[in-house]
């Protein structure tokens, strides 16, 4: 499932789709079939224009990322927290050391928030190596030396380092989470993956509190024109995409009750 689904993603980004129609529609002018040829360019065209040039990308992550609620305020206890990986530049940390934090930076950025205002809580954080060859360390090897060098105890600190997938995640915290300290974790990830993740969770029977972070929208994007931005629009069109490309896959192969939690 793991390697289908990397090679799935390769194909199905919307920039790989757009060379795949433009190659076909090359191909169909090049064998005499103009009228296939013009079809499959416009295709590529189109999907490369709405790519690109509009904020249908990030309107798709918005709706992903309203769909469970921004806790207002702090609880005000915190014995545990899940926190998904996915937010260490792990190619980097491997060789370099050290932890070089990505986009998704705020799950680690809020769990030490978290961890510094609640000393009595655990933190259980999930994340292998999601790569091709298995070569790098997990995000949950880096985040020891992240928790650390700010002052967390390392025996407030539980690695699952065997995951590459979200639901890997799900699958192996769960064994994990038998641990009578651990009941009512709250759930640390980006916004945009809290209702495949969290849907994950339920499913599984496991008790989390979302606690949604690094948001991506601005919450009040609409659907429109924009030149202004091309790399961020077509940046946000491939992580919705595979954000809900993730949520329908998992649940029709039946890991998750609903295509939304």
């Amino acid at each position: 499932m793991f390697l289908s689904s990397k090679l799935f993603w390769i194909v199905a980004q919307p920039l790989s789709l757009a060379f795949l129609a433009a190659f076909a529609g090359a191909a169909c002018v090049a064998a005499r079939r103009s009228r296939a040829g013009l079809l499959f360019l416009g295709a590529a065209l189109a999907l490369l224009f709405v790519t690109l040039y509009t904020s249908a990308g990030t309107v798709a992550l918005q709706r992903l990322e309203a769909q469970i609620p921004r806790p207002v305020r702090d609880p005000e206890e915190v014995g545990c927290m899940i926190v998904l990986g996915g937010a260490f530049e792990t190619e980097v940390t491997t060789t370099r050391g050290g932890f070089e934090l990505n986009q998704a930076a705020d799950r680690f950025v809020e769990a030490l928030r978290l961890a510094l205002k609640f000393p009595q809580s655990r933190i259980l954080v999930s994340g292998g190596d999601g790569s091709f060859s298995g070569a790098y360390e997990g995000d949950a090897a880096a985040a020891r030396r992240f928790f650390s060098g700010f002052g967390i105890s390392e025996s407030r600190l539980i690695s699952e380092s065997a995951s590459r997938t979200t639901f890997e995640n799900v699958v192996n915290s769960s064994r994990l989470l038998a641990d009578p300290g651990l009941r009512g974790c709250l759930l640390i990830t980006s916004a945009f993956h809290m209702p495949r993740s969290l849907a994950l969770f339920r499913k599984a029977g496991i008790d989390v509190t979302p606690w949604p972070t690094d948001y991506r929208t601005s919450g009040s994007a609409i659907l429109r024109l924009d030149f202004t931005q091309p790399m961020l629009n077509a940046q946000q069109t491939a992580t919705a995409m595979r954000e809900w490309i993730g949520l329908l896959a998992y649940y029709l192969t039946g890991r998750t009750a609903s295509v939304l939690p």
